[in-house]
């Protein structure tokens, strides 16, 4: 069968560099840092006291009292980032099929804070079982996507990917291909995440996974940096709307960027290293190119997962290299993470939007903090460090690689009818 063309219709961004698609869009190519010391909690006792949090927020901003107690903070995040993004689309839900439109998110951990919440309050109260009749539905990682559907009556396939960092790019992808195959006409998709707590920073810190530079928290992300001591974590939400290329036309639509590809592997490896020769990743960005049937030559952008941990990064680079070859000279690549901090399920989302826009804009985000490369990469590969650069691009690619081995890659294009 022929596969339908998939396009972006709407965009819609909860960061902490930006609590909306243009301030974050706009703090990203400026290479703003969105670190700073911990208010969630008193992290005074922690080994890492800062983290990327969503500035200036309140959620009764955004939802009435009852709401706020149906909804776990990652839930919140979601519900506000799809709302930009179906307003950006200007869909008129009652214009289209909502038998035929649905909802793919993504989350690696969802309702974290509640769960810890619900667990204080049984030990404070002396193990008198006292849980809260919304503590399952507020915690479990696929109610996003249901209160999303909810909302918007959106009655076609819903369901939530978890695959830890690579969730919101599998959501991507599996809109994609629902779209493609016809089962769908219109889809929200992407991810959020909320994690900055107790559990989560402590739980990540005792795995040596996060920067614990409280002295230099603003520059703490610092992929490809010598000194780079893990990531930063970070939170927030992204939300893009796929349609179909001829339903989005007929409704005389707003066409971002044409979704090319997307490619899944797996490292089977280690628990939460990547493989040294990064096989996994070589296979992903193989089965994208593939996938859109596009040659490495026709991509001029890659965000990279780009996480600023020691092994990470340089086996990402590895891999790029052994896909793109000589022509990974000409690319341009950057991390988004050394400014919004990891998102962790939510990365993906973000990090496509920051991928599509390079595509409108023609200018590739940079790599901010770095001030020397690491001797084990590349030294004449284009990081687009400290600074944005203008560019054609034509395609880009968007790389995330989760614990347990997953990897998803997704390739957006330039639309052209």
């Amino acid at each position: 069968m022929e596969l339908k063309r998939v396009v972006v219709t709407g965009l819609g961004a909860l960061t902490p560099i930006g609590n909306s698609l243009d301030s974050f869009w706009e703090n990203l190519i400026n290479g703003v840092s969105g670190a700073n010391i911990i208010t969630r909690f008193d992290a005074e006792k922690f080994k890492s006291k800062f983290a990327c949090e969503i500035k200036n927020y309140d959620p009764k901003d955004f939802f009435d009292r009852k709401e706020v107690r149906k909804l776990d903070l990652y839930a919140q995040f979601a519900l506000i980032a799809v709302e930009e993004a179906m307003q950006d689309s200007m869909l008129d839900l009652k214009a289209i099929d909502l038998d035929k439109a649905g909802v793919i998110w993504g989350s690696g951990i969802g309702g974290l804070g509640t769960f810890l919440h619900e667990i204080e309050g049984f030990v404070e109260g002396n193990y008198t079982p006292r849980y809260s009749p919304f503590f399952i539905p507020k915690m479990i990682a696929n109610i996003a996507s249901g209160h999303i559907s909810m909302k918007y009556s959106f009655r076609g396939p819903n369901f939530t990917t978890v695959s830890a960092c690579a969730s919101s790019t599998n959501a991507l992808i599996d809109a994609t291909n629902y779209i493609r195959l016809g089962k769908a006409n219109v889809f929200i998709t992407g991810g959020s995440e909320a994690s900055i707590n107790e559990a989560g920073i402590g739980g990540f810190n005792s795995m040596q996974a996060i920067s614990k530079r409280n002295d230099e928290y603003k520059s703490a992300s610092r992929p490809f940096d010598e000194t780079r001591d893990g990531f930063v974590m970070g939170e927030g939400a992204g939300a893009l709307i796929f349609e179909e290329l001829e339903h989005a036309k007929r409704r005389g639509a707003k066409i971002y960027a044409e979704v090319a590809g997307g490619g899944m592997s797996a490292d089977a490896y280690h628990l939460t290293a990547p493989h040294p020769d990064g096989i996994g990743a070589i296979n992903v960005m193989n089965a994208a190119l593939e996938d859109a049937d596009l040659k490495p030559e026709d991509i001029d952008y890659i965000n990279v997962h780009g996480t600023s941990t020691p092994l990470g990064d340089v086996a990402e680079i590895k891999a790029i290299q052994k896909v793109f070859g000589e022509y990974a000279y000409k690319l341009n690549i950057s991390s988004s993470k050394s400014m919004t901090g990891h998102l962790l399920g939510a990365a993906g989302a973000i990090e496509a939007i920051a991928s599509i826009m390079a595509t409108i804009k023609n200018i590739c985000p940079p790599t901010i903090n770095c001030k020397k490369l690491d001797s084990q990469l590349d030294q004449k590969l284009n990081y687009t460090l400290n600074k944005a650069e203008k560019r054609e691009v034509r395609a880009a690619i968007s790389n995330t690689f989760g614990f347990g081995g997953h990897n998803a890659s997704v390739i957006f294009k330039k639309f052209k009818d």
